[in-house]
């Protein structure tokens, strides 16, 4: 595919997930709700999420690097997309239990760090 499906299709699943987002926060009252209305929310904010941030490392990556192909800039931008709105719901989820302290985000972050850094490592082994 070319860089502008690939761009279009992501901005398109973004302003669905942010869409469905809209609806969920509009139509699902959190009290009455229950679990799976906050297993909705999440969700649909984790796609949200997900969707913003790959769109936008996908265009820095684009402005930053117009030689490396279109392919792996996505891959890359929907991987740290991923890990970075994993980071925030996490976050959001341990606020809303009274769990979030800072020692519990800085081992998140090492967490999902480690990760990115296994897969980089993986990635080089690949060249």
């Amino acid at each position: 595919m070319t860089l502008k499906k690939y761009l279009f299709l992501m901005i398109f699943a973004t302003l669905m997930c942010g869409g469905g987002l809209m609806v969920v926060l509009i139509f699902v009252n959190p009290y009455e709700a229950g679990l799976t209305g906050l297993l909705f929310f999440y969700g649909a904010l984790f796609l949200s999420l997900l969707g913003i941030f790959s769109v936008l490392g996908f265009v820095f990556r684009f402005l930053l690097k117009k030689n490396e192909f279109a392919y792996n800039q996505v891959k890359t931008a929907v991987r740290q997309g991923l890990m970075l709105a994993l980071l925030l719901v996490v976050a959001l989820f341990l606020q809303a239990h009274g769990l979030l302290v800072w020692w519990n985000m800085i081992l998140l972050i090492l967490l999902l760090g480690g990760v990115e850094y296994g897969l980089l490592i993986k990635d080089i082994k690949k060249l």
